[in-house]
């Protein structure tokens, strides 16, 4: 028997998608834009700081990656308990979760206060940006912890249906930021000008406002954060295996892709660093494009997870179908969007004139490569983050972007850039396309097969073993 053609007019499903993906799109969007006006800012002091605050945050970012696959394995848990209602099972999983993050946290706080020169000479060693971006480091180390605590938080939440929270959390963070880096950066109201050390408090002062802030309204809410301490630790050897199993390859795959996003950015910082202040540039428009589709894909984690968790395997598979199409084509108008308000765009940098022509000139080009291959871009993303891992498939993914990234992506870069020696553009080009055909290719293939389903709850097990046979699935 085969499948039946997805219903697409389905009000229930869409309000649903929307009413999950709206809250994490405005969360993250507010993010987005914090690091667009941040970089607005620390742009009107020129080509090196902004070079050495790209460079600086890479260390953030990397520590998010790896904290994203610590989460995204327990988010599975969580969308899939969810489904049945197992409450002692979701907070057992954070507790997991959240004591090998701090852990990381930690390492890395170390690492940037104990040795911000050194931990900045690995992009560049340039003595102006490393100066500049070790005096950013030093200090927003220390935000880390708390940004991390929050992250973890905030995907507890929205797995369980509490998508409000994380955004205001992220609005009142956002707006603090703003205001503290004006007044720091610039010094304002009475505060003297700390250039991009000023951007560093902004940055420490606000992640802690934020955990503050969600820690004492979870407390009077009561909400699933709020329980028992022995409860989040109360787990067994078991649920530890089983945790890892599910973890560690979205753990691999995360460290693994953004290691690779590191050596790539690497390439580009060595080739100069007015061309890494062009990718810094177009890199917040990146985000904030992108922030809005990390609302659809958080919606599908937690739709289809919770149905396959639930048992209900045939709407599992109808709604990853709608989604499968809903992010491409998302992706393909944002893109269209970028290129017509290119221009305006990359001049927010430039309007005090302190970018080269060279800087300016590199971000008008990769803006416009970037947008018009978002849909391509996409494609994997919304497969393997949204659909493979809530149906219980954490290994696949790590195949496909390991493989593309450091056997492809990464090679072929290297080459066009130092062997080759392609204008920047070309080089950024190649970087996009030699990762994304290939494995948007792969994850198709994939997905029509329905091997990643693979239900963690007993309830999904049973039920996937009735709707093979039903449609006659391998």
């Amino acid at each position: 028997m085969a499948l039946p053609k997805p219903r697409w007019r389905d009000p229930v499903f869409w309000s649903m998608a929307m009413r999950l993906a709206l809250p994490v799109a405005i969360q993250n969007l507010l993010i987005s834009s914090f690091a667009l006006v941040d970089t607005l800012m620390v742009g009107q002091l020129g080509d090196v700081p902004l070079s050495a605050i790209g460079m600086a945050t890479q260390w953030a970012w990397l520590l998010n990656i790896c904290q994203f696959g610590f989460c995204s394995g327990a988010t599975l848990f969580y969308a899939q308990y969810w489904g049945v209602k197992d409450v002692k099972g979701i907070h057992r999983i954070f507790g997991i979760a959240m004591s090998l993050v701090m852990v990381l946290s930690l390492i890395f706080t170390a690492i940037c206060v104990g040795a911000p020169a050194w931990a900045m000479s690995l992009f560049n060693r340039t003595p102006e940006v490393v100066a500049e971006g070790a005096a950013y480091l030093r200090i927003a180390g220390w935000s880390y912890v708390a940004q991390m605590a929050v992250s973890m938080i905030g995907a507890l939440l929205r797995s369980t249906g509490r998508v409000k929270l994380p955004m205001v959390t992220a609005c009142l963070t956002t707006v603090l930021n703003i205001g503290l880096d004006y007044a720091m950066i610039f010094g304002k109201f009475g505060l003297p000008a700390m250039g991009i050390a000023g951007a560093a408090w902004a940055t420490a002062i606000s992640a802690w406002v934020g955990l503050l802030f969600v820690a004492a309204v979870s407390v009077w809410q009561k909400n699933i954060l709020i329980g028992p301490i022995r409860e989040f630790f109360d787990f067994n050897k078991g649920m530890l295996t089983e945790y890892f199993q599910k973890a560690n390859p979205v753990v691999i795959n995360e460290v693994a892709w953004g290691m690779g996003t590191v050596a790539l950015n690497l390439i580009y910082s060595n080739l100069g660093y007015e061309y890494y202040a062009a990718v810094t540039i177009v890199r917040t428009f990146e985000n904030i494009a992108f922030s809005l589709l990390i609302g659809l894909c958080s919606a599908c984690a937690i739709m289809v997870g919770n149905s396959v968790g639930a048992g209900n395997i045939h709407q599992g598979v109808e709604q990853s179908r709608r989604f499968m199409v809903a992010e491409p084509a998302a992706s393909g108008i944002l893109g269209l969007i970028l290129i017509a308000v290119r221009e305006p765009l990359i001049h927010l940098f430039n309007t005090g004139g302190a970018l080269s022509e060279i800087t300016y000139t590199s971000a008008i080009y990769i803006l416009i490569i970037y947008s018009a291959h978002m849909t391509i871009r996409n494609i994997p993303y919304i497969a393997i983050v949204g659909i493979y891992r809530a149906g219980g498939d954490t290994v696949t993914g790590v195949k496909y972007d390991m493989g593309c990234l450091w056997f492809l992506s990464v090679p072929v870069t290297f080459l066009a850039a130092y062997v080759f020696h392609l204008p920047f553009p070309v080089v950024y080009a190649l970087m996009l396309i030699s990762e994304d055909y290939i494995k948007t290719w792969l994850c198709i293939r994939y997905f029509r097969s329905w091997r990643w389903l693979m239900p963690v709850t007993q309830e999904g097990r049973d039920a996937l073993k009735t709707w093979k046979e039903t449609y006659d699935i391998a």
